[in-house]
């Protein structure tokens, strides 16, 4: 994501921005996945 209100440019050609990553859905996608494969076996 980037936070385009707070994107400056300095001296003309610099380019300061604001990015951030966020993989938490990822993440979380990836418990479900596995706590269903887990149910599945009776495990």
């Amino acid at each position: 994501m980037v936070d385009s209100s707070l994107i400056r440019v300095l001296d003309g050609n610099l380019v300061k921005l604001f990015a951030w990553y966020d993989n938490e859905f990822g993440y979380s996608a990836r418990l479900v996945e596995l706590t269903e494969f887990l149910a599945e076996r009776g495990i």
